[in-house]
């Protein structure tokens, strides 16, 4: 971490380096719907934008900041991800928040051909996100998501293909992982994601 001045002076150049990165972590899950894996520069990056927005001059201040956001790191053998629901008007809001309860639970990856259960990973709610947040009569429009994988399943991701997928009896959606952000993520399963410098 940089304090705000030090940070003010390499943000900009650092900030492209991050949407780099985060675009080659995004997937798109239907029309509204977007997935976006975290890493060590993506939670990075966020601790940072959130010290220097709201002016967080305490070292105090910037470890709250952190022990919220260092939740979403991933562990070995997962990923981490945020869910977002993206929806632009009242009415979508309306009508999608009360039928997509439940829609933490219906994300996973497809490690098969023919998307079976046999080859689903399924996404799991960071726990303590989840007590907050859960409610049985509307969903948020963000959820983190952990998906766990075990060794095996983690080298038939490394061969490929792989889709993201949400099952949900109001909204399904399924995306192939592009070749680059397939190596993105198997980098981070495989512990090979490097941090971006600061500066």
């Amino acid at each position: 971490m940089l304090d705000l001045r030090a940070y003010e002076r390499v943000r900009d150049e650092y900030r492209q380096r991050v949407m780099a990165r985060k675009r080659r972590r995004r997937v798109g899950l239907g029309p509204i719907m977007t997935v976006v894996f975290e890493c060590f520069d993506t939670v990075r990056f966020q601790v940072q934008e959130m010290v220097r927005v709201e002016r967080i001059l305490t070292d105090e201040g910037v470890q709250e900041e952190l022990d919220v956001y260092n939740r979403l790191l991933p562990s070995a053998g997962e990923l981490s991800a945020t869910l977002f629901i993206e929806l632009t008007s009242e009415d979508d809001l309306r009508h999608w928040l009360p039928r997509l309860v439940g829609v933490e639970r219906s994300v996973g990856f497809c490690l098969s051909a023919d998307g079976g259960e046999e080859g689903w990973v399924a996404g799991v709610p960071e726990e303590t996100h989840a007590e907050a947040l859960t409610r049985e009569t509307v969903t948020p429009a963000v959820h983190y998501l952990r998906f766990p994988f075990s060794p095996d399943e983690v080298r038939r991701f490394a061969s490929g293909p792989v889709a993201l997928a949400v099952r949900h009896p109001a909204y399904e959606a399924r995306t192939e992982l592009t070749s680059e952000i397939h190596d993105e993520l198997l980098g981070d399963l495989e512990g090979r994601t490097e941090p971006l410098p600061l500066a």
